[in-house]
């Protein structure tokens, strides 16, 4: 599905995918959520793509939550409400699953929906001054499992709890404090900051990428050291073609040049 409301933009090795909804301050509607799977496809497939950045373009914001205007249809029945659920969980989905390095540049208001994006994320860069909260206990609702277990996985349960059973908003310094925030950067500079950590990371193995986020699902979902698995995927990163040309390059005290796409 495409829409105006959200697109990508590549070059020089970057991909970037746009929250383009500055008149409500990029509130995530069902369009916006049904489109970024087959853009992060997109981004994914794409071999001159090393690594991707999500950011709120021109807005002044991230994303500010959910488009309530949506409410009174979404929540109208049961099946409704699980349409939505079950797009926003794909749509998230997509995001963590990406076999290339994710980074959220913020700035503004990250709110809702844009924490559990920016959750799906691997890193955050956020400026100062940057706001943050997650909301569902003021409108009597819950926040989803999946975006529970990825706050929890990323502050800890009590800074969860807090976070959660208050509601309330907080700024990036304490966000960066509980580790919500991977860089902290000055107000206004997420993107720039974003996109020289995107170049940073583009530089390394893509194969190395891939296999370390495998390996970080892997040890979620039960891998220990002396599993098969984790051993075959070590012993795997010796016959790669980046390899090869990582070691070569590095007796020879020059930049690599990685191929593995």
């Amino acid at each position: 599905m495409s829409t105006d409301r959200i697109r990508i933009e590549t070059s020089d090795g970057l991909g970037e995918l746009i929250f383009n909804k500055p008149e409500r301050r990029n509130a995530l509607s069902s369009d916006m959520w049904e489109a970024i799977p087959a853009l992060m496809r997109q981004l994914e497939d794409n071999p001159d793509v090393t690594a991707i950045i999500i950011h709120g373009g021109t807005a002044g914001a991230f994303a500010a939550g959910a488009d309530i205007s949506e409410f009174e249809t979404i929540y109208a029945t049961a099946e409704s409400a699980k349409r939505s659920a079950d797009l926003i969980s794909d749509a998230l989905a997509s995001i963590a699953a990406c076999g290339k390095p994710v980074i959220a540049a913020i700035d503004g208001a990250c709110v809702g929906g844009g924490v559990s994006v920016a959750l799906a994320a691997d890193i955050r860069v956020a400026g100062e001054g940057s706001k943050f909260a997650v909301t569902p206990a003021k409108l009597g609702l819950v926040y989803p499992v999946d975006d529970t277990r990825r706050l929890i996985e990323t502050v800890g349960v009590p800074a969860a709890k807090d976070i959660l059973l208050t509601g309330r908003l907080f700024l990036a310094d304490e966000a960066s404090r509980l580790g919500l925030v991977t860089r902290l950067v000055g107000s206004g500079e997420a993107l720039q900051a974003a996109r020289a950590l995107a170049a940073e990371i583009g530089g390394n193995s893509l194969w190395s990428h891939r296999a370390t986020k495998r390996t970080f699902a892997a040890v979620k979902a039960g891998w220990h050291d002396n599993s098969p698995e984790a051993k075959a995927l070590f012993l795997e990163s010796f016959t790669n073609e980046d390899f090869a040309e990582g070691y070569s390059a590095f007796l020879a005290k020059r930049p690599p040049k990685f191929t593995f796409r």
